[in-house]
């Protein structure tokens, strides 16, 4: 228990390279022990076998053979035999007759003698034999083989030995190199094992297993705490984690883990992200129907991105929490546009003063007070929800700001009151058809734009007129305006505005008709049922 608990002290670095090289002493001493088995085995089966080799030449040899016919066969056969084990390094090679008496030895002083050992197995069967056993020189692995004469009949025996030990001597050699072989993968897998470990903690930033837990649980806290969705993505587009604002936001399944992303809109922030490795902010986005605000951050490493942080606030919230000072908001929009051309007006009015032109610089101002109380006093008698009026009255000091002339037809009246949600789908609806209307006509004819605007609300449908003197809408064009991204315009965060209002048009059941005006540019014609806004 005090060694562990000494051990578990060591930091990562330590543990992994005391645990390399363990494995490696450990395999490496089990290598080396089984290959020192199997040399010893294959050592003693080779010499065993030059043993038989070395027995079945004197054996085969015809100066032997023919010298067993002599009176004194052994000072021939000495002599042969003494330069047969000089040439093959063998201990002894003795050849003996088949009473087992030698007619060579190593030892002279033993020629005559009979042999230590039988050689009744190889007399009997025939056949060279091999096997270790002790002799007169000490233990030796030995090889025996019959002679034959010239007629087939056994006449004698040679016999050859190895020593075992200077067999054994040879092993320990061998083995020996084997160790120094194996000593070398030892050096080299420790080496590996040490610089291993230093990249896996250069990798970890130096933090201990523990420490990494502890990061991951903080960070999976914090993701989960953030009140915006966020969502992380590879560079395959893959989503790698969710957090739960974002599984709650997307629980239809239009985006969830583990899926590749397909949205276009989507994709194509993602791919400026990786394009450009800075974040974007700000971008608007219709996923489902929805549309959403994104900011894409890049993950990167060694500055090259390794994925994406997208951060997704649905426009809907946004709304929300800014819908109770929308009418601070309009109020502050119209007073800038109002102040802007109520500073021409003064300017052009002090010069009438200037100039003592009394009488034109009074029909200016009688002529702006006029106005305004008009277009105020209508849309109060002629719109009763409160949020249309002030949208409307918005986009008419927008384009007067502008220089763009907008009309709203003096016939037309709207008595319904919204409910509150769908109003919060037709204002960006008609907002933005009448925003695209001003532009087009000040982009097309300049000082001579011209923005018609006419509504009812009688029968069973509201219905919206929007006219405008610009280019028009080509036909082959009509089907492709509303998709996500179309635009003709420069810049960021276009693409949407009439996206937005086929997303509504959608959720309020509605439609609308393109045609040519009267104006001379196009006509869009919004009906949204009645019973829908009114729920």
């Amino acid at each position: 228990m005090a060694v562990w608990k000494k051990y578990g002290k060591l930091n990562l670095l330590t543990q992994m390279t005391l645990l390399i090289i363990v494995v490696i002493l450990i395999s490496t001493i089990l290598v080396s022990v089984l290959f020192s088995f199997m040399v010893d085995n294959v050592v003693k089966q080779y010499v065993g076998e030059k043993a038989l080799t070395v027995a079945e030449l004197a054996a085969q040899n015809e100066e032997i053979i023919e010298a067993f016919d002599d009176d004194n066969p052994s000072i021939v056969i000495q002599q042969i035999s003494e330069q047969i084990q000089r040439t093959t390094d063998a201990d002894y090679v003795t050849i003996a007759n088949r009473q087992n008496i030698r007619y060579s030895h190593y030892n002279k002083d033993n020629i005559g003698k009979p042999t230590a050992t039988s050689n009744a197995p190889v007399f009997e069967q025939g056949k060279p034999i091999i096997y270790s056993g002790e002799g007169i020189s000490g233990p030796a692995i030995k090889a025996k083989a019959p002679i034959f004469n010239k007629q087939g009949d056994v006449i004698g025996v040679s016999s050859v030995g190895f020593l075992i030990n200077n067999v054994e001597k040879d092993i320990d050699n061998y083995q020996h190199k084997l160790i120094q072989l194996a000593s070398i993968p030892l050096m080299v897998g420790c080496s590996g094992a040490i610089l291993i470990a230093r990249r896996l903690k250069k990798l970890t930033f130096g933090l201990e297993p523990e420490e990494i837990a502890f990061m991951f649980k903080e960070k999976e806290a914090t993701l989960e705490s953030i009140a915006d969705a966020t969502i992380t993505v590879n560079i395959a587009k893959k989503i790698t984690s969710m957090n739960k604002r974002a599984r709650e936001l997307f629980a239809d399944e239009s985006l969830m883990m583990n899926s590749i992303i397909t949205d276009e809109r989507l994709n194509y922030y993602i791919d400026q992200v990786i394009a450009s490795n800075h974040p974007h902010t700000n971008q608007k986005l219709l996923i489902d129907r929805n549309l959403y605000v994104l900011d894409a951050a890049p993950i990167s490493s060694k500055k090259r991105v390794k994925g994406i942080v997208l951060t997704v606030r649905p426009l809907s919230e946004i709304k929300q929490l800014t819908n109770e000072f929308s009418k601070i908001n309009d109020f502050t929009e119209n007073m800038r546009a109002q102040n802007h051309e109520f500073l021409n007006k003064m300017n052009t009015i002090y010069g009438l003063l200037m100039l003592k032109e009394y009488d034109r610089a009074l029909k200016i101002v009688s002529n702006e007070v006029s106005e305004r109380q008009d277009i105020i006093s209508f849309l109060i008698t002629s719109v009763k929800d409160p949020l249309i009026a002030a949208c409307l009255l918005g986009k008419v000091n927008r384009a007067k700001e502008l220089y763009v002339q907008l009309v709203i037809d003096e016939d037309s009246r709207l008595d319904a009151v919204f409910d509150e949600e769908k109003s919060n789908h037709f204002v960006p609806l008609i907002g933005n058809v009448i925003e695209n209307a001003v532009e087009a006509a000040r982009a097309y004819s300049g000082q001579h734009a011209q923005v018609k605007v006419a509504f009812t609300d009688l029968g069973k449908d509201i219905i919206f007129d929007i006219e405008d003197n610009g280019p028009g809408v080509p036909t082959e064009l009509e089907e492709h305006i509303f998709q996500t991204g179309f635009t003709s315009k420069q810049g960021e965060n276009h693409g949407l505005g009439l996206a937005i209002v086929k997303n509504a048009l959608e959720v309020l059941n509605g439609q609308i008709y393109i045609d040519k005006s009267e104006l001379g540019g196009a006509r869009f014609t919004i009906v949204i049922p009645q019973e829908i806004l009114i729920q």
